[in-house]
């Protein structure tokens, strides 16, 4: 079985290469570029693509790699929002999928940019490099007895509640589908507009869906308390920028903590350190003393990078063998995508 592998990096292929000696009946063609209608065609004489987050799995995409003779697409994330389900169903092309590779290494990097936005780490390091060692404007404050709102309480949330236990924090949780292994944290389940009321800090740890999108615009954010912090490790969507911009300027948002950007599909994961960003938006981003930016970096570790190998390439050979592994995207999940 021969598979296409997308927006290749050397991390990409250490990982995938060392999960493929297991795997004789597969054979892979490493590809840089990220998959698009442009680029499709680099799929012909493959059964399979893997693709990565800021590929496009559009409708013209799948139909062109349908008549390449493509039957698989295996994702080498969790995410899929990229992908047109029903696209795929229709070219009768199987979608695969990572669901859970390391929710460790999520919410971990998830609390890290709490304590790094908070505390001003990034502008402290800046400044001791610099030989400036005054402390103004580097005052943060204890998470200890903070109400801290998890909306999304699947592996990475449940994890992430766990760990601001650990800190002392008074836990609230909004998700469609309650956990009771969560209540056992003394997470306290409430609705968003009660969240947005009550909370210090807000993490989102939930799927980007038709419903999620801009799920923190200016009518939330005009709910939320003055200062507030929000973090985001799932999907830059889940947050209109615009607004979050605007509520940084008045003060409504006291810290902002991405490692997703709406817009990230033209920035993330290249090195653009000798050219000048063309985003306005994420520009202004940048200006703001209590904005803290990682680059879709919170899956990136030993242990996540093994388990995605594992999984993905065990997806694929689970299908060449006319088998299911379980990570097939369901036609429920096509219809709630």
């Amino acid at each position: 079985m021969r598979i296409a592998v997308f927006s290749t990096r050397p991390y990409d292929r250490r990982f995938l290469d060392a999960e493929a000696a297991n795997h004789p009946e597969l054979e892979l063609t490493f590809l840089e570029a990220r998959l698009d209608a442009t680029t499709a065609s680099l799929a012909d004489g493959h059964d399979a693509v893997c693709a990565f987050v800021n590929d496009d799995l559009s409708a013209p995409v799948l139909d062109a790699l349908a008549g390449s003779g493509v039957r698989l697409v295996t994702m080498r994330c969790a995410g899929f929002n990229n992908v047109d389900l029903e696209a795929a169903r229709r070219n009768h092309i199987t979608v695969t999928r990572v669901p859970a590779y390391s929710p460790y290494a999520v919410a971990e990097h998830t609390v890290a940019l709490m304590l790094a936005v908070e505390r001003r780490l990034h502008r402290a390091y800046n400044r001791v490099r610099e030989g400036n060692f005054a402390l103004e404007g580097l005052l943060g404050f204890d998470l200890r007895n903070k109400r801290v709102g998890i909306i999304g309480t699947g592996k990475i949330g449940q994890i992430v509640a766990r760990i601001m236990r650990g800190f002392g924090c008074s836990l609230r949780a909004y998700d469609p589908f309650p956990n009771d292994e969560v209540r056992d944290y003394g997470v306290r389940y409430v609705d968003l507009d009660t969240m947005f009321a009550e909370c210090d800090v807000i993490t989102l740890h939930c799927p980007l869906t038709p419903e999620t999108h801009h799920l923190i615009d200016e009518a939330a954010l005009n709910k939320m308390k003055p200062g507030v912090m929000i973090v985001n490790t799932s999907r830059g969507a889940l947050i209109d920028t615009r607004a979050a911009i605007e509520a940084l300027k008045d003060g409504r948002i006291g810290n902002l903590a991405l490692d997703v950007y709406e817009e990230e599909g033209d920035l993330f994961f290249e090195d653009l350190s000798d050219k000048v960003i063309q985003d306005d938006v994420f520009s202004r981003l940048l200006t703001f003393p209590n904005v803290f930016i990682t680059a879709h970096q919170a899956f990136f570790t030993e242990e996540a990078l093994t388990n995605i190998a594992q999984t993905t390439l065990g997806n694929a050979s689970v299908f060449a063998r006319d088998e299911r592994s379980g990570n097939e995207l369901t036609p429920e999940e096509i219809r709630g995508a």
